[in-house]
C-alpha cells in the first residue's frame, strides 16, 4: 500500500500524544492532520470529504468523541476509528452502535494504530471501477465497485464495516460464518477477548434492514457466529 495516497485526521485533546502519533504515521507514509477539539473536528469534517480515515478520541472536554461521531455520522460515512480508555467496554459498544468502524484502546502502540488504519483503508478500497453487482438476495443489491447497497431500489446507508459484513454474509448465504472468520475478513484483524465489534455491526445491519421492511434474514448461531438465510431457509424458519 502506498500510504502517501491516504490522508488521516487525528483528533485528540492530548497535544503531546497527537504529535507523537502524527510523527509516527507520517514516517510510515501517511499524510496526517491533527486537531485538538471536537467542535473544530466537526467543522473540518463537514466542510470536506478529503480524509480517508478519522482517528477520534472518545474522552475530550467540551464536545466528546461520541458527540463528534454522532454529528458526523448524520452527514457522511467517512471511516472512523475510536480511541477508547482501556477497559471502557461501554464506550466501545456505544461508539460502534453510533457508527464507528472499529476501536483501539489507549495507550496504543503506534504500529498497531497504523495497522488498524491500513486495515480500514483496505476494506474501503476493495471495490473496483467496473461497478459489478456483488450480491443480490431478499431485495438487497450490493454493488462492490460503488460500495453501495440498495433495498428494493432505495439506498441503504452502511458504514464500511457494515458493507463488508453484509457482503460476506450474502456471499456465503446459507452458511454459518464464525465470529472469528467474520472479524478477520471484515475488520482485517483477529477476534480479541470480549470483542463485541462484529455483534454490534451485525445488529446495526439488522436494524437498517428492518427499517426497510426486511426482517429475520440474518440468523444468530449461538456460540458460533451468523448466517444469512437463503430464501428456502427463510421460508422454513417462518413455517
Amino acid at each position: 500500500m502506498e500510504n502517501d495516497k491516504y490522508k488521516i485526521l487525528l483528533v485528540d485533546d492530548d497535544v503531546t500524544l497527537c504529535a507523537l502519533l502524527s510523527e509516527f504515521l507520517q514516517e510510515d507514509g501517511f499524510t496526517v492532520e491533527t486537531l485538538n477539539s471536537g467542535d473544530v473536528a466537526v467543522a473540518r469534517l463537514l466542510e470536506s470529504n478529503e480524509f480517508d480515515t478519522v482517528v477520534l478520541d472518545i474522552m475530550m472536554p467540551g464536545m466528546s468523541g461520541l458527540d463528534v461521531l454522532r454529528t458526523v455520522r448524520a452527514k457522511q460515512q467517512v471511516p472512523i476509528l475510536m480511541l477508547t480508555g482501556r477497559g471502557d467496554d461501554i464506550d466501545r459498544i456505544v461508539g460502534l452502535e453510533m457508527g464507528a468502524d472499529d476501536y483501539l484502546a489507549k495507550p496504543c502502540n503506534p504500529r498497531e494504530l497504523s495497522a488498524r488504519i491500513r486495515a480500514i483503508i483496505r476494506r474501503t478500497q476493495q471495490g473496483n471501477s467496473n461497478h459489478i453487482v456483488h450480491a443480490q438476495l431478499h431485495g438487497i443489491v450490493l454493488d462492490s465497485g460503488a460500495r453501495s447497497a440498495l433495498v428494493n431500489n432505495v439506498a441503504l446507508p452502511l458504514t464500511g464495516a457494515e458493507f463488508n459484513a453484509l457482503s460476506l454474509l450474502m456471499e456465503r448465504a446459507g452458511q454459518t460464518i464464525s465470529k472469528q472468520d467474520m472479524t478477520q475478513e471484515v475488520l482485517n484483524r483477529p477476534l480479541e477477548a470480549y470483542d463485541r465489534a462484529m455483534d454490534v455491526h451485525v445488529s446495526r445491519i439488522r436494524q437498517k434492514l428492518a427499517a426497510a421492511d426486511i426482517h429475520d434474514v440474518i440468523k444468530s448461531v449461538r456460540g458460533v457466529g451468523y448466517q444469512m438465510l437463503t430464501e428456502p431457509q427463510l421460508q422454513k424458519e417462518k413455517g
